[in-house]
């Protein structure tokens, strides 16, 4: 199974993945990468912050094995992690590079399995103390995701189950009550996959519902699927890759 992350830069793609990889799991753990080697390979110590995928490199590729428990037992998740750098998604890359992005694209033509990593928009009502001049309007927001939507529909023939994320949830809702509502429970007493959907679809991604509706429509038996994320809760974090392990594990 290939599972391919993208986003733009600075949404915190590859923080997200590194913290997958932490020991301290739930339900979801990586088996193929030690937590703290790969935190001093992406941590950036003089500047505080994780470094960018490289814009010379189409993809950065790892490995991982993800184990994901499950009432049925533990399921195996073989990964592509491709994690790519904001830069290929712009027109001006594409040109420049074009056996770069023809690499990339044969890459996630055949994958089944697709996050995409979005950034929060002002239209949120984000926590006291955030700047929220770093981030798009909600109308910038809205306008970008049609480019997303252009490329899921002509790029992505094989995707059976497409994760929209909205990552950095810490910056504009209550994790501790929003995991209440959404955690994973393996007895099933909580909210199932189309529910959990439905939830974060209404209070989150009301304003592209139009456009998810596109993708959905697009290609026959292709579930969209919408989640919160944040690098601060666990069990928000594991979300996406449960539902990964229920419908895509080996």
């Amino acid at each position: 199974m290939g599972v391919v992350y993208i986003g733009d830069r600075t949404t915190g793609k590859t923080h997200l993945a590194m913290e997958l990889a932490n020991p301290k799991n739930e339900y979801v753990k990586v088996t193929s990468l030690d937590y703290e080697n790969l935190r001093q390979k992406l941590y950036d110590v003089n500047t505080g912050e994780f470094k960018a995928t490289d814009a010379e490199q189409a993809v950065y590729g790892e490995y991982l094995d993800i184990q994901v428990r499950l009432p049925t037992g533990n399921k195996q998740v073989i990964v592509d992690w491709i994690d790519t750098p904001g830069e290929v998604w712009r027109k001006s890359w594409q040109t420049d590079n074009p056996d770069k992005w023809r690499k990339f694209l044969e890459t996630i033509q055949q994958s089944e399995g697709i996050l995409l990593i979005l950034p929060p928009h002002r239209g949120l009502t984000f926590q006291s103390g955030v700047n929220i001049e770093q981030f798009m309007n909600q109308q910038q927001w809205c306008n970008r995701f049609d480019r997303w939507v252009e490329f899921f529909r002509q790029d992505c023939p094989k995707a059976r189950h497409i994760l929209i994320c909205l990552n950095k949830a810490d910056l504009f809702c209550d994790l501790q009550k929003e995991a209440s509502q959404l955690v994973y429970n393996p007895n099933g007493a909580q909210m199932n996959w189309q529910q959990r959907h439905s939830y974060v679809l209404q209070r989150y991604f009301r304003p592209i519902h139009s456009q998810l509706e596109q993708i959905n429509n697009n290609v026959l038996g292709l579930s969209v699927r919408c989640f919160i994320t944040s690098i601060y809760h666990r069990s928000l974090l594991e979300l996406p890759w449960i539902y990964l392990g229920s419908f895509l594990a080996r």
